[in-house]
């Protein structure tokens, strides 16, 4: 990403872009992993980043990130859902997690058009989805997670479903580039895509969670009129005017990943002023560093928690970069629903615009915290 003076609404410039990048590299380890604040690394988190890197045109980190990904597969296909400094402190693994890293492949790939890191990370991808899928359900869902002693988990989320839905599109699209076509797994997405838009009684209910909300729009198994719709359907439940959204429906706290998250449904589905406006909401959460502080508890007026997150700048660049078309992994998020895109050159140029888990815990807010805790990717 050059820098540049250009604004993104009202709110940034490139190179306050650029700035909140950089925040992410100044956390990374030398071993590629961009770890919590806590420590901890999950695969899902960990590829926001590495996209929010290579967004930003920061190609060097953002290949260390890829290589950590390769390097620290397991060989069942997955990634331990926590590890810390190289240990693993959490041996069980989340479907969306093993997914999301052909969102992150594939994205490289569009901003870059390097074929050969795409070819690269085709292994990686190919094991990551094919374990996935292996926690699918025969009417199409896939079940959250395997525990620590290998068995599967009792119900599937739907927002870490919509996410799994805009990772096989990506995957398809990888299977293509590396002439290993995957037709069962585009049946995969379809089947997923359907169960997502209309089936809620597939997943279990986490409706107080912002994710559940508009997931389905991001992961791109709702467009058009349906999308706006179910955006429209909870958006007094969820957004705070001047704010952002609420983490939480019940809880007096806006978290800046959500809010972002929410402005690229936005963009996605051609709501492109609200997408704007809600962009611009939170922006008070910005740090002099670039970074962002989580999220913001209202009622104490207060930062919760207390810290600046990686992943939360990241998200706060795909945003900016959904809305700017500043590279050409722009419209990734916007192109969700059928996994097409148009690769770029490493110039900064997006293709389409040119011419678009602070995660709450999914069992709610833990003792003697008074809000939810954040966990990593969707719900």
């Amino acid at each position: 990403m050059a820098e540049g003076q250009q604004t993104i609404g009202e709110a940034l410039e490139r190179v306050d872009v650029l700035a909140t990048g950089e925040s992410i590299a100044r956390v990374q380890d030398r071993s590629g992993a961009i770890a919590w604040p806590d420590g901890h690394v999950d695969a899902w988190d960990h590829v926001e980043c590495a996209m929010a890197l290579s967004a930003c045109g920061l190609r060097e980190p953002a290949r260390r990130a890829y290589r950590w990904l390769r390097e620290t597969q397991r060989a069942d296909g997955s990634w331990a859902r926590s590890v810390e400094s190289g240990r693993v402190t959490d041996p069980a693994a989340e479907s969306h997690h093993a997914a999301y890293v052909a969102v992150g492949a594939w994205h490289e790939y569009l901003v870059t058009g390097d074929e050969r890191h795409a070819l690269t990370m085709w292994p990686t991808v190919r094991r990551a989805v094919g374990w996935a899928l292996g926690l699918g359900t025969t009417r199409g869902e896939v079940l959250w997670e395997r525990d620590a002693a290998g068995l599967p988990g009792t119900y599937a989320l739907l927002s870490g479903c919509a996410s799994i839905h805009q990772s096989l599109r990506c995957a398809v699209a990888l299977a293509k580039l590396a002439d290993d076509p995957r037709p069962d797994w585009e049946l995969a997405a379809d089947q997923l895509g359907h169960l997502v838009a209309r089936h809620p009684e597939a997943f279990a209910d986490k409706g107080r969670f912002a994710m559940d909300w508009y997931y389905p729009v991001l992961g791109g198994a709702l467009r058009g009129p349906d999308a706006a719709r179910r955006l429209a359907s909870a958006w007094d439940t969820f957004v705070v005017p001047g704010l952002g959204i609420r983490c939480v429906s019940d809880q007096p706290w806006v978290t800046a990943a959500e809010t972002c998250e929410l402005v690229i449904a936005l963009d996605a589905c051609g709501m492109r002023a609200q997408a704007l406006e809600v962009f611009a909401s939170v922006q008070h959460l910005r740090h002099r560093d670039g970074s962002y502080w989580t999220g913001w508890q209202f009622a104490n007026q207060a930062p919760f928690p207390r810290e600046r997150s990686s992943w939360t700048a990241a998200a706060v660049v795909l945003a900016a970069d959904a809305l700017a078309g500043f590279s050409g992994g722009a419209g990734i998020f916007r192109d969700a629903a059928d996994g097409s895109g148009q690769a770029g050159d490493g110039s900064g140029q997006a293709g389409d615009r040119a011419a678009s888990e602070g995660r709450c815990a999914s069992d709610g807010c833990p003792d003697g915290r008074g809000s939810a805790d954040p966990v990593g990717g969707p719900l």
